[in-house]
């Protein structure tokens, strides 16, 4: 922490300095040098006066309370009173400087929420088969990923997976996924890896997900789950919808992870969709009526999430287009 020496004559000047923790003092010349990270401590008039960006805690007279007032719309972390500083210095600081990290982290938000939305794949050519996405966060990190991507000429292997809770862990974990996935080349392959990985790091999260491999020459796919809700549906023209059901363990809670795998042929103009459970959100009652709400819009194409959701929404549909 920065202690500024003020430009003015201040009476108090010594008590001050010894009713402070250890301090940095620097001189107004030398404020170019101080990390613009760190909290200083500074005379309300230098602090009008010259505007430096780094977060301050300004000091005034008792009579001075116009200055507070225009230190504080210009920025000032807090004010205080030269003859009037609080009882307990040390544990008053540490408050303010833990209340301007975290919102630090909280203008930090938008700016990381965009380099996630950057890490989703980009759209991929696939012959005679299309891959439709939709996502979208309940704040501004999610927990919820897809991915998909080309394993050779024939095969593209895709996943949509649900992290366990919320908030900034729940995210990096989609990350991490983003980074790890290419060592994959089946969702079986996939799947047992990831949960290896969760046990190994001993992250205290779970992971459900479905992953699948396309093969867009046979328009089949071979797909697995590992403990995801809602399951897999398939949409076909002029036929009953599928509800693909399945019992199985989320990764991250057993080394004996029994995954099963089935397979299914795309018709023409059928669609293969999975979600996270945030898809059910804007329905009511239970998740058995949720889920058929939900699949009723999907069959009439007419899905429309409301704008703000209090969990992350994540869709991945495969169709086959001839």
């Amino acid at each position: 922490m920065y202690f500024i020496q003020p430009s003015r004559q201040i009476n108090h000047l010594e008590d001050v300095l010894r009713a402070l923790p250890e301090v940095q003092q620097v001189k107004i010349d030398d404020l170019i040098k101080c990390d613009a990270t760190i909290i200083a401590i500074a005379d309300v008039h230098d602090y009008l006066n010259l505007k430096w960006s780094f977060p301050t805690i300004v000091l005034a007279h008792e009579f001075e309370g116009e200055a507070l007032s225009r230190a504080w719309r210009q920025g000032a972390l807090a004010g205080w009173i030269w003859n009037d500083l609080p009882q307990e210095m040390e544990k008053a600081i540490k408050k303010i400087d833990a209340q301007y990290k975290r919102n630090q982290d909280s203008r930090d938000l938008p700016s990381a929420a965009e380099l996630q939305k950057r890490l989703l794949p980009n759209e991929i050519d696939i012959p005679n088969h299309q891959i439709e996405t939709f996502f979208q966060p309940s704040a501004y990190l999610s927990g919820d990923w897809y991915d998909y991507w080309h394993v050779n000429d024939d095969e593209v292997l895709f996943y949509l997976a649900d992290v366990s809770g919320h908030g900034v862990t729940s995210s990096l974990l989609t990350s991490w996924m983003a980074a790890f996935h290419a060592r994959a080349t089946t969702p079986e392959m996939l799947i047992h890896k990831l949960n290896r990985m969760l046990l190994q790091e001993n992250i205290e999260k779970h992971i459900t997900m479905i992953a699948g491999l396309l093969n867009h020459k046979q328009h089949r796919i071979r797909w697995c789950s590992a403990g995801h809700y809602p399951p897999a549906i398939v949409l076909q023209p002029n036929q009953p919808t599928q509800i693909l059901n399945t019992s199985s363990f989320p990764l991250g809670l057993t080394e004996e992870l029994e995954i099963e795998s089935f397979e299914l042929s795309l018709s023409p103009k059928s669609r293969f969709v999975i979600c996270s459970d945030g898809a059910l959100e804007p329905f009511s009652g239970g998740l058995n009526e949720q889920f058929e709400q939900l699949v009723r819009q999907l069959e009439k194409n007419e899905f429309q999430p409301p704008d703000h959701v209090a969990d992350d929404i994540a869709i991945l549909s495969i169709c086959r287009t001839k």
